[in-house]
């Protein structure tokens, strides 16, 4: 059996669709409709059935996939033992980062390794979901947690606390304060989707706090609104930035976690080890997070 087809078959099953199988799978989309064609051919039975434009399994179908995610994870653990033999400082890392990390200490961060390790290619992918870095979607996470996946290894980074920020002129307006409880209701700008089931939002709405007619489900977002003069934002300590100030800080949210992780099988790839260990070391020595409640943290490993 053809693998690209079972792999095509997979990124269908996964998604429910064609277009939206197609660029997991690195093809066309008519390429994804010959496949899936071709491969229930082959097999004498439907695998998908279809309804305007959508892709669900048949039991067949559920069967294949099982089947077929077991085949993958052999030839993703393969990829990832013949890339680990690697020795060379060069070739392609990918590193994926929340929007706050990837826009403002990645650009800094990896000044210094382009200039030491030129045959390095980095690609950042920005997102604030967690990639399967076993398919090599990313070879180094950057990401915020109280505790990593078992599976992946790594160092912790920083511990970042929460505070309320707002823009200059909102505080001159609105007058200090130093505390949600000294202000009973007051507004803050609202988390939204996701975001409002956060610990450190459940905590001030418990502590007082009331949200504002304006708000979002991205914090870098909340950041730039508060900014721009639309009100006072509960933020982690890493999103201050020109044009926010900080008003005091919220205790009862619990601390963020940054980690920096990678697969084990890959960890001693020359390559990854190389960016690992420069954007380890940028980050201890970056004198931005010895300020307000951002603390570094020592940079255990962890298995």
């Amino acid at each position: 059996m053809d693998w690209n087809a079972l792999r095509i078959f997979l990124a269908v099953s996964e998604t429910g669709s064609l277009v939206a199988a197609a660029p997991r799978a690195g093809v066309s989309h008519a390429t994804v409709f010959r496949h899936i064609n071709a491969l229930e051919a082959d097999m004498g039975t439907r695998l998908f059935d279809r309804a305007r434009g959508r892709y669900a399994l048949t039991e067949a179908g559920q069967e294949l996939q099982a089947l077929a995610r077991e085949i993958a994870r052999g030839f993703e653990a393969i990829d990832r033992r013949v890339a680990g033999r690697d020795g060379e400082a060069e070739g392609l890392v990918r590193i994926t980062a929340p929007r706050s990390f990837a826009d403002r200490e990645l650009p800094r961060y990896l000044t210094d390794l382009r200039r030491e390790c030129p045959g390095i290619a980095v690609e950042i992918v920005t997102s604030n979901h967690v990639l399967d870095l076993s398919d090599r979607s990313a070879d180094i996470a950057l990401r915020v947690a109280d505790s990593p996946p078992d599976h992946l290894w790594g160092r912790r980074l920083l511990s970042i606390g929460w505070s309320v920020y707002a823009s200059p002129d909102w505080r001159r307006t609105c007058g200090p304060a130093t505390d949600l409880s000294e202000r009973p209701g007051q507004t803050l700008l609202a988390p939204a989707g996701t975001l409002a089931g956060h610990p450190a939002y459940r905590a001030a709405q418990a502590a007082g706090g009331r949200w504002d007619t304006i708000g979002s489900d991205d914090l870098t977002t909340l950041a730039s609104l508060a900014a721009h003069g639309h009100g006072a934002a509960l933020l982690p300590d890493d999103l201050v930035r020109p044009g926010l100030e900080r008003c005091f800080g919220f205790a009862a949210a619990p601390p963020n976690t940054l980690w920096l992780l990678t697969h084990p099988d890959l960890r001693d790839i020359r390559r990854i080890a190389l960016v690992m260990g420069a954007l380890a070391k940028a980050f201890s020595r970056d004198p931005r997070w010895k300020s307000g409640g951002v603390q570094p943290r020592p940079a255990a490993d962890i298995a």
